[in-house]
């Protein structure tokens, strides 16, 4: 039983893809947040930068990237992200400023990766 449990680990197939500029490091089924994509709640994407994908040990690497490797995924929901507070003091001058921010992302669900 514990054999079965180290092998499914070992050989979970997981991919590097780069989405609006970020890399993230995705496996099937899992959810990410990247920044905002222009495309509507509930459509599904299809990712092909991929630069490095791994499955059953066998690691691709790209040059720049894998071919014909692509990751499909569907869009959950925009959401917003924690607030960032933007302090600004200059000592002794009585200059203050506070700005506050919240950064737009795309709730991604990885569906497949197909290599």
């Amino acid at each position: 039983m514990h054999s079965d449990f180290l092998k499914e680990s070992i050989y979970n197939m997981y991919a590097i893809v780069n989405i609006a500029g970020k890399q993230f490091k995705v496996t099937k089924d899992q959810s990410i947040y990247a920044p905002k994509l222009n495309v509507e709640a509930g459509a599904s994407v299809e990712f092909d930068q991929v630069l490095l994908a791994e499955a059953d040990g066998n690691v691709s690497v790209g040059a720049p990237l894998v071919e014909g490797a692509k990751v499909s995924g569907k869009v959950l929901d925009h959401v917003k992200g924690d607030k960032v507070i933007v302090f600004k003091k200059k000592r002794r001058k009585g200059y203050k400023k506070k700005n506050g921010h919240r950064q737009d992302f795309t709730k991604l669900l990885i569906e497949n990766i197909t290599l």
